[in-house]
């Protein structure tokens, strides 16, 4: 079988920190073609994973360019979609594409009349109600988690194959840190993530707390701090950046809660690897939950508020704990040493390996190319 995926123009496969869908894919490919699938990727330029094919328009990620008005970057998706487009229409020997491009990727092969389409949900379904309720019925569809699709319109969820949990690769590795005092929440810093619920948390509790992600793009306080001193920066209005100022940065003291600003590769698997729980004290009803797979995968057991998929994904006293509120959260935290971190790393390769994840999307293929 031969397969386009199109993880679209926002950033390299894989991406150099922060990055969903790229990680995704990243992490997909590789037992895809252990399997003796053909990959043709629709990317950028300087992506670095190992394909058979790849194309694309832009040499660099855009993914900065999202910040600007709609009006100035609406073109970069179709862009890019037009040369997967092009493609497709100069070939015959592509078997299906399996497309994360959101929305453009979907109405663009929709009109196109093509090969067959799986396209992949990675976000709130609340997002597009005009375009999700009424789906065109010749696109198949997957979720990441099954709470994911119970919210999802009715053409949306009629278009669905079930849905397929995300993996990482963090299953097969083996990173070697004596476990620390430490908790810690992985993400980009927004208020969908709860950062200023954890930190007040560890505050009131006297815990160590390290926050490490990304605000708009700012990877490092310096970068940050930039923003936050200039009133007429663009991204100074900006939700994420308002958000860390306003609600986050109260709590850190660079003693007990810190923000490290983005971390990547080794020394993020490192950070992760040696906490003692991983927190996530979630606003929104999360659709995939990566990092509470790369917590299970390390040993880390993972604590959050039961909400989207994480119920799906973690087995409450078992691998994790869940909490209802936030009193509850600071009561699971203080019993974290009652989990057994090998029980959450056997879960994770049962579960959430890379070859879990490709035989399940070989299965999906199949059903979408031999109905």
């Amino acid at each position: 079988m031969k397969v386009l995926i199109n993880a679209g123009p926002w950033l390299t496969v894989p991406p150099p920190g922060y990055g969903g869908i790229e990680n995704v894919v990243a992490t997909l490919v590789p037992a895809l073609r252990e399997r003796g699938v053909q990959v043709v990727l629709a990317s950028v330029g300087t992506s670095t994973l190992d394909v058979d094919e790849l194309i694309s328009v832009y040499d660099e990620g855009q993914f900065t360019e999202l910040q600007k008005p709609y009006n100035q970057v609406m073109g970069i998706a179709h862009a890019h979609q037009a040369r997967l487009v092009a493609e497709l229409r100069a070939r015959d020997d592509i078997d299906l594409v399996h497309d994360h491009l959101e929305v453009v990727g979907p109405a663009i092969l929709a009109a196109l009349g093509g090969p067959p389409v799986l396209h992949t949900l990675h976000w709130d379904l609340r997002k597009h109600p005009d375009f999700y309720g009424a789906f065109p019925s010749s696109i198949a569809v997957n979720g990441v988690s099954e709470s994911q699709l119970a919210r999802a319109p009715d053409a949306l969820r009629a278009a669905s194959l079930g849905a397929i949990h995300l993996a990482t690769p963090l299953t097969d590795r083996d990173v070697p840190a004596a476990r620390g005092e430490h908790f810690v929440v992985m993400g980009r810093i927004c208020q969908l993530k709860g950062q200023h619920v954890a930190a007040r948390l560890c505050q009131k509790l006297g815990l160590p707390l390290v926050l490490a992600g990304p605000v708009s793009g700012r990877n490092t306080p310096a970068e940050l701090d930039v923003v936050a001193q200039n009133p007429y920066h663009p991204l100074y209005g900006h939700p994420d950046v308002r958000y860390h100022l306003d609600q986050v940065s109260r709590y850190l003291d660079e003693e007990l809660v810190r923000w490290v600003g983005a971390v990547g590769g080794p020394a993020r698997d490192y950070l992760y690897a040696s906490a003692r729980a991983a927190l996530f004290p979630i606003q929104w009803d999360e659709p995939g939950g990566t990092a509470v797979v790369e917590a299970l995968a390390l040993g880390v057991p993972p604590i959050g508020l039961r909400r989207g998929c994480l119920p799906e994904i973690i087995d409450h006293g078992r691998t994790g704990f869940l909490a209802d509120s936030e009193e509850e959260l600071a009561e699971w935290v203080l019993r974290v040493d009652e989990l057994d971190p090998e029980e959450c790393r056997a879960e994770a390769r049962r579960r959430f390996s890379p070859s879990v994840m490709a035989d399940r999307y070989l299965e999906l293929y199949e059903r979408v190319v031999r109905p």
